[in-house]
């Protein structure tokens, strides 16, 4: 693929999935019923509680990243060791690199820059291990939130021919399936060692995924833990943010939609610009469930892509400035 191809896909077509995916969420918002007393409540509850939530929110937003900070820390301390103010950086930094690279694969990349020289390529395959641990939660969160929703709504109209739900349980069991093949894959990494063994043309890289060797049972455990501290934090900034903005749900029905929604976004190849379009709309959906106020679904969701993306990537572009620092002589 040409570099003029992959500025048009990049960017050309994503500007225009994402100019659709908005046009979308206008028009379902503009024909919200009552949206003009739906817009004076989300007014009424920002001034209530407005302040104090959005701070909230902010400093959940160190604890979400210095989270994924920690759990890199400990990822690459077999290579060189890190401080945890490095490893922030080098979180903050990917994540600036992330924007506009298909699933954030950016990130990889300003990870590895904090690294020196003969770390930088090992480090990747330790980063690759955190995104695995993280994933496997969202997974398990995901299916228990999908359960629910299968008991409690419809995604498929019936057409006569299968049995209630057919396809749900289709999809739940496939899911499954992904899931514990994902686990199994975490705790024997040995596996991709092995792959790259086998097959001439990485047989050469291997040296650069050996690391994932070094970690314990209890390492990739205790990873396990810290993703799933950390899916509870950002899980819980968009329950703060939905009430905030005056979404009526109970809190743990929106817990379990809120799982589905990252689910999807997990397993949906986009880039961080066609994201907020994507999210958007997957959010109407599965909150639009628990409630009609689509005003304020949205309003959350620009918010917290705002806090956990936007503002994370300004900081560390600013601090990828100074990334010389911890470069070789």
């Amino acid at each position: 693929m040409n570099k003029s191809t992959k500025i048009i896909l990049n960017y050309l077509l994503g500007t225009a999935l994402f100019s659709w995916l908005a046009w979308s969420i206008y028009i379902q918002v503009k024909h919200q019923p009552d949206l003009a007393t739906s817009l004076q409540q989300m007014v009424f509850t920002l001034r209530q509680k407005g302040a104090m939530a959005l701070l909230l929110v902010f400093v959940l937003m160190f604890f979400n990243w210095g989270l994924e900070a920690r759990k890199w820390q400990l990822l690459v301390r077999s290579l060189e060791n890190v401080s945890f103010l490095r490893a922030f950086s080098a979180v903050l930094s990917g994540v600036s690199l992330s924007i506009n690279t298909p699933n954030r694969i950016g990130e990889y990349g300003g990870r590895m820059l904090y690294m020196s020289n003969q770390n930088k390529l090992k480090s990747i395959a330790a980063t690759v291990v955190g995104s695995l641990s993280q994933l496997i939660i969202t997974i398990i969160f995901g299916l228990t939130g999908l359960i629910y929703y299968i008991n409690n709504f419809r995604l498929i109209k019936e057409n006569g021919y299968f049995a209630p739900n057919f396809w749900e349980n289709i999809l739940l069991g496939l899911l499954v399936v992904i899931g514990a093949l994902t686990i199994l894959l975490y705790f024997r990494l040995q596996i991709i060692v092995a792959i790259f063994e086998r097959i001439p043309v990485l047989r050469k890289a291997k040296v650069f995924v050996l690391i994932i060797t070094r970690y314990t049972t209890a390492d990739l455990q205790y990873l396990l833990l810290l993703s799933a501290c950390r899916y509870v934090v950002f899980s819980a900034q968009y329950l703060i943010l939905l009430d905030t903005f005056g979404v009526e749900m109970l809190w743990w029905q929106g817990f379990l939609m809120n799982a589905v929604i990252y689910l999807v976004m997990a397993l949906v190849p986009t880039i961080a610009v066609v994201e907020l379009g994507l999210r958007g709309k997957v959010s109407l959906y599965f909150l639009g469930l628990l409630s009609a106020n689509t005003a304020a679904i949205i309003a959350a969701t620009v918010g917290i892509w705002l806090v956990n993306l936007l503002l994370p990537a300004i900081l560390g572009s600013l601090l990828l400035l100074g990334v010389k620092i911890f470069k070789d002589k």
